[in-house]
């Protein structure tokens, strides 16, 4: 939030700090993942018009967080796991806002072969929002 729109010189860097971090579960309280999708929530919302050439890394790699988290059997609490599907639905929200809908295009063949009620629901918003 601090840096605005000057955040655009280091979307490279920061964009290889969120996948890196959207990959690896960091436990119970899954912070590290929790905070690094408010990094990217907040990234999205300053340098918008950046985004949609990164849509190609960004949405393969929220969508693999999304299944992880609701496949991984682990300890997270269910609050958690919550708040990791609306941190990273928010995310695909904005990304497909400034990217004029194509995140919904992308998204299609996705809703449809997705049997998973919770994922499914994710997708869902996204698909729906105006």
């Amino acid at each position: 939030p601090r840096l605005g729109i000057r955040v655009c010189r280091h979307l490279k860097r920061l964009e290889r700090v969120v996948l890196g971090y959207l990959e690896v579960p960091d436990g119970p309280g899954e912070e590290a993942r929790l905070a690094v999708l408010e990094t990217l929530r907040c990234a999205v919302e300053h340098a918008w018009p950046r985004m949609p050439c990164r849509l190609r890394v960004l949405l393969p790699a929220l969508l693999k967080m999304l299944w992880d988290v609701h496949t991984d059997p682990g300890p997270t609490p269910e609050p958690v796991r919550a708040a990791l599907l609306q941190g990273a639905t928010e995310c695909l929200v904005l990304l497909d806002r400034c990217s004029a809908g194509q995140v919904k295009v992308l998204l299609e063949g996705v809703y449809e072969s997705c049997e998973d009620g919770r994922v499914r629901e994710c997708i869902r918003k996204v698909r729906e929002d105006t």
